[in-house]
């Protein structure tokens, strides 16, 4: 049966991989620029592969300094599925950037969660040891010095808004939907996966090899390294040029015009998270559970070992959850303009 499941499965993809790379010659090359300099791509619907199945040896042998528990631990990213995508739809070419977070701030009112509740956001800072500490996090907080205004880093007006909650990142898509007549709002889980693939069914839009990340992405590397010894033989040994979050767009696109859909920030999806959503998951335009205790977020971030920034890893948290490695990119629905 299991040979059976593997033949279905491998002309499941011959198929759907043409169905992909038509996908990809429909969609825009030109990027639309909205009210507040926002690049977005139109993606165009379509049918993909969603999850993996790829076995524990298999990625053993590709991860092989992770201790090997680690592959046995993936289960929500599997069964495999075909995925319709219905709709057309844009969705932005870079995460959300400091400066764009801080027109809406500044325009709104809105006050992040991090500030508003009292209890702050995470930060890096370079004399705090781990190891004294109670949860053992690589960071420090929470903590009122940390908020999407310092992650304890430097960072321009171009870098990813990071320390930023679900509720806010839904805030911002209302503004956005307000001030243009238009509905932003966040990817679904299938939408993100779908823009982030291109087209390809590899562990990275860039291949399977990980070494192929540096040109792609800022994740886990020698770089950041410098600052967690501890960490170093998770690292790529290469140098990516950045020790923390880089400006959007400092690393080449996907094939369909979109940057970072892995690593620089851990990027919300609207959907609840569910160990076996994909075993029952709609094959049209899943949106996740319908509730849950946690969210999912994707696409690792430039704190990211590179087995964990693949284009089917799952991670989670609570909506409440303000951390220095996440923020998040907004999709537009089309309008009755945008329509042929």
């Amino acid at each position: 049966m299991k040979s059976i499941h593997i033949y279905a499965l491998t002309a499941q993809l011959l198929v759907f991989s043409v169905a992909a790379q038509a996908a990809e010659a429909k969609t825009s090359a030109e990027p639309a620029v909205n009210s507040i300099g926002m690049r977005l791509m139109r993606i165009t619907a379509g049918e993909f592969i969603m999850g993996s199945e790829e076995s524990p040896a298999s990625l053993a042998k590709a991860y092989p300094q992770l201790p090997a528990e680690r592959f046995h631990k993936l289960q929500d990213e599997a069964p495999a599925h075909r995925v319709q995508i219905s709709r057309d739809f844009f969705i932005g070419a870079h995460e959300v950037t400091v400066g764009q977070f801080r027109k809406f701030v500044e325009a709104s009112g809105f006050v992040p969660e991090s500030i508003k509740d009292g209890t702050g956001g995470y930060g890096y800072r370079k004399d705090y040891d781990p190891s004294k500490t109670a949860r053992g996090d690589a960071f420090e907080g929470r903590d009122l010095r940390y908020s999407w205004l310092n992650p304890g880093f430097a960072q321009t007006d171009a870098h990813p808004v990071v320390n930023i909650t679900y509720a806010d990142a839904l805030a911002f898509a209302q503004w956005l939907s307000k001030l243009e007549g238009k509905r932003y709002r966040l990817p679904t889980e299938a939408e993100w996966e779908y823009a982030a693939r291109a087209g390809t069914r590899t562990r990275y839009h860039s291949g399977d090899d990980p070494a192929s990340l540096l040109k792609v992405a800022n994740v886990f590397d020698a770089d950041s390294a410098v600052n967690w010894p501890r960490w170093k033989d998770m690292a790529l040994s290469g140098h990516d040029g950045y020790a923390f979050t880089s400006p959007v767009g400092s690393f080449a696109p996907n094939a369909w015009g979109l940057f970072d859909m892995h690593g620089n920030a851990w990027e919300w999806v609207s959907d609840w998270h569910g160990d076996d959503y994909y075993a029952n998951s709609p094959p049209v335009d899943p949106q996740g559970p319908i509730d849950g205790e946690v969210r999912v977020r994707r696409g690792g971030s430039w704190h990211t070992w590179p087995f964990y920034a693949r284009a089917s890893y799952r991670n989670i948290n609570s909506e409440s959850s303000r951390y220095t490695l996440l923020g998040f990119r907004l999709v537009r629905e089309l309008t009755e303009a945008d329509k042929p």
